[in-house]
């Protein structure tokens, strides 16, 4: 029997190939053999369904799987009494994202009463989509104190607001919720809409709800929509100001409601933390659990500290401008001038096209008697290279490669390539961003961001004396070895789990919204209503086709998949000096 039945909630990442999540929840999984897993898994695009699933441990007994990203349409259509249920919720709801200073709990009342109209009569697409919610959230916006931001909102902006309001909430139409009913405990993966299931059960079960998050939900939205408009490079244009507005209002009062609800929140640093808690989460159910990675990948380069040219500067990650790539090169121009026989290899994990090019263009600039885009090593001072090419077919082989890594972002949340770096026994140069100073830790150095003058002048420190960079990157393998290990990941979430299980779920008892019997339950719904003539319809195994219209997918654990390529890069934030 295992101990702990988990229900694992994850959006965009395991246990499809790719994703951001997808690395630290397999390796959890696999670390907690003796539990019983169960995954709730929301995609996010069409071609990361096509790439598959991982192969999966015989523990992971169940798989549902839904889409964000097609159509859910599923023909379901309203009663009179039904659409006077929904535009009461629905207004509540929209009440609480447009107001400057909402009701208490107008968001959560409305976002409630949604999910049980939901359950009892199936999907929402249709409502959400319909002329009662545009001219709710029309309403919302014009209402006296509602967001200056809002109040100008045009027919384009509530369209395209409600559009992406119906992929944000289609989790609540979906029939995961009677076997979530059974899991001893609800774990989010992240936060927003990956841990609105959660949510659910918590609420109506009362399932003990614990999130993760490694990167704050609510903050990256913040910075994906608060950046200049993308080109078509980036894929197209970004929301208008009024949609951007009311999506972040969307997704403040669902992190606030989360926060509140959760019975345990364990972000993955201070910085990740600090958010959680301004936006409402106190302090006695948090606890930080640093994400943990693969040690032993690591062994051969960090266990010889000779390795590696000492003459060399090694940056390592996704090539993109919250890297600050630019202010790299300039920076290696000083330390060029400085020391002339210095190189600085750059490793891509992956590239966003037009970013590269400008790089290339502008090291071309910076080093002109010099090709700064020639394929072979040695013959120029700048690089761009791939993992997994000939000269560094794994990303140790990167770090391995010189004698200090340098990180130049102006954007972090936790730094995963430092930290594989001090794994590496690399001494480091780093800009003062997101957790970078609390993964440091004092062995390595931190500089202010945008600085390439305090990052050449670092870098040549290392470089003039070679003792001390020695030093610093023993001290920072004996580090990373004792706080970002896979072993110590796992080991705090094994005792999370069972203080969750030891403190006994508040279960509810009779009189609560879905408190059907299991044979009840039909496809697409969470359960069948009372009134429903016996024999109807039966319960779906996890590995029966989907019924047309079905808003999820499931999955028999032991279906083959393909394992991805592991993105070992992040892009969030936090901060420190040294």
């Amino acid at each position: 029997m295992p101990l702990v039945r988990i229900g694992l909630l994850t959006e965009g990442g395991y246990p499809y190939a790719t994703g951001e999540a997808r690395l630290w929840c397999d390796r959890l999984v696999r670390g907690l053999p003796q539990h019983e897993f169960e995954l709730y898994a929301l995609s996010r695009s069409a071609e990361q369904e096509e790439r598959g699933r991982v192969v999966l441990p015989e523990h992971v007994t169940r798989v549902w799987t839904a889409p964000l990203w097609a159509p859910a349409d599923d023909g379901r259509t309203y009663s009179r009494r039904e659409r006077r249920r929904f535009a009461d919720s629905f207004k509540e709801l929209v009440r609480g994202i447009c107001s400057g200073d909402p009701e208490p709990d107008s968001f959560a009342s409305g976002l409630y009463g949604l999910a049980e109209l939901a359950r009892e009569q199936g999907g929402m697409y249709a409502a959400l989509r319909s002329e009662t919610a545009v001219r709710a959230v029309e309403a919302g916006c014009r209402a006296s104190g509602a967001r200056r931001s809002v109040q100008r909102a045009q027919v384009a902006d509530l369209l395209d607001f409600v559009d992406e309001l119906e992929r944000l909430l289609r989790p609540l139409s979906l029939d995961w919720y009677e076997d979530l009913r059974e899991v001893d405990v609800c774990h989010a993966a992240a936060g927003g809409i990956a841990a609105l299931p959660g949510l659910l059960a918590k609420r109506f079960f009362g399932v003990p709800l614990l999130v993760t998050e490694y990167g704050v939900q609510l903050r990256a939205h913040y910075l994906e929509h608060a950046a200049d408009p993308p080109g078509p490079a980036a894929g197209g244009a970004a929301p208008r100001p009024a949609v951007r507005a009311l999506l972040a209002a969307f997704h403040t009062r669902l992190a606030a409601e989360i926060y509140a609800e959760a019975d345990l929140l364990t972000p993955g640093n201070a910085h990740a933390r600090r958010w959680q808690e301004r936006c409402g989460a106190t302090r006695d159910r948090l606890r930080t659990v640093y994400p943990g990675m693969e040690a032993d990948r690591f062994a051969t380069v960090g266990e010889d500290p000779d390795r590696g040219d000492p003459d060399t500067l090694v940056w390592v990650g996704r090539i993109e401008p919250a890297k600050d790539l630019i202010a790299l090169l300039h920076a290696f121009a000083d330390v060029r001038r400085a020391a002339p026989q210095t190189r600085l290899r750059i490793f891509a994990t992956a590239v966003v096209p037009g970013y590269l090019a400008d790089c290339r263009s502008l090291a071309a600039q910076l080093f002109p008697d010099e090709a700064a885009d020639a394929v072979t090593v040695g013959e120029n001072p700048v690089t761009f290279e791939e993992i997994g090419g000939p000269e560094a077919p794994t990303s140790a082989h990167a770090y391995g490669s010189g004698r200090v890594v340098v990180l130049s972002s102006v954007i972090e949340g936790f730094p995963i390539t430092l930290a594989e770096a001090m794994l590496c026994g690399r001494a480091t140069v780093s800009t003062d961003v997101g957790a970078v100073c609390e993964v440091i830790g004092g062995t390595g150095l931190v500089v202010p961001p945008r600085n390439p003058q305090a990052l050449a002048d670092a870098c040549l420190s290392l470089l003039r004396d070679p003792e001390r960079a020695h030093r610093l990157g023993a001290a920072a393998r004996a580090r990373a070895l004792e706080l970002f290990t896979v072993e110590q990941n796992v080991a705090a979430f094994r005792e999370i789990y069972l203080q969750l299980l030891a403190r006994g779920p508040a279960r509810a008892e009779g009189g609560v919204p879905f408190e059907q019997p299991l044979e009840a339950r039909v496809p697409g719904h969470w359960t069948s209503p009372s009134w429903a003539e016996p024999g109807a319809a039966s319960a779906k195994s996890p590995g029966a086709p989907d019924a047309p219209g079905a808003p999820r997918t499931p999955h028999a654990p032991d279906a083959p998949g393909t394992p991805g390529t592991p993105d070992t890069t992040t892009t969030t934030a936090k901060e420190a000096t040294v």
